[in-house]
């Protein structure tokens, strides 16, 4: 199983409603459905990944989370969880908007473009990077908006999202952020993971 899960089903409380925005092939479901809550769905894109899912005995509808979160009522889970999918989605403010309308909470994982090794690629090859957390091409790349921990820290904050708890993973350390040490995990850290609420 992947750290981020990992740290992702420990920020969740037991027996909690939750939604997996992007459930992938289930992986994180299963985890949280055995070992957290059983009152636990997903929505996803993919055919193909919903299939797998259900196959899997999981809940999962098959969605855009841009066009079909709308469909759930306000506060109907208690943890909505986004993983490295937000930078992914055309208008990602509205995409944040409604995960915090659905949930109570929300978790929300980014791969950061702010890396240390992004930053030397661009500097020194002048090419997109391509690393553990980036691993597309820039013609291949789901990802739309850019983002960094810095920026989706600094976005949170000026919109007056709260901070429940923010961390940052480094290969297998997982560091806290706060905004005294947000330029070194920026600088350092594969993997932004937060823990929000409105």
């Amino acid at each position: 199983m992947k750290k981020e899960f990992k740290i992702i089903a420990d920020l969740i409380e037991k027996k909690s409603r939750v939604l997996d925005v992007g459930s992938g092939d289930g992986e994180l479901m299963s985890f949280i459905l055995n070992n957290i809550s059983e009152d636990v769905r997903g929505i996803e894109i993919s055919k193909s990944n919903v299939q797998k899912c259900i196959s899997k005995g999981l809940t999962v509808i098959e969605g855009d989370a841009e066009k079909d979160l709308f469909q759930f009522p306000d506060s109907s889970f208690d943890f909505v969880v986004l993983s490295q999918t937000l930078q992914a989605f055309l208008n990602p403010e509205k995409v944040l908007d409604e995960l915090l309308r659905v949930g109570k909470k929300a978790i929300v994982t980014i791969p950061n473009f702010g890396h240390w090794k992004v930053r030397l690629n661009l500097l020194f090859k002048g090419t997109m990077p391509i690393t553990k957390t980036l691993p597309h091409k820039w013609y291949n790349t789901p990802n739309l908006h850019m983002c960094t921990i810095k920026d989706f820290y600094n976005f949170c904050d000026n919109k007056g999202i709260k901070f429940i708890k923010s961390l940052a993973l480094n290969k297998e350390r997982v560091l806290n952020i706060s905004k005294n040490n947000l330029d070194t995990r920026n600088f350092f850290s594969d993997l932004g993971i937060f823990l929000i609420e409105n």
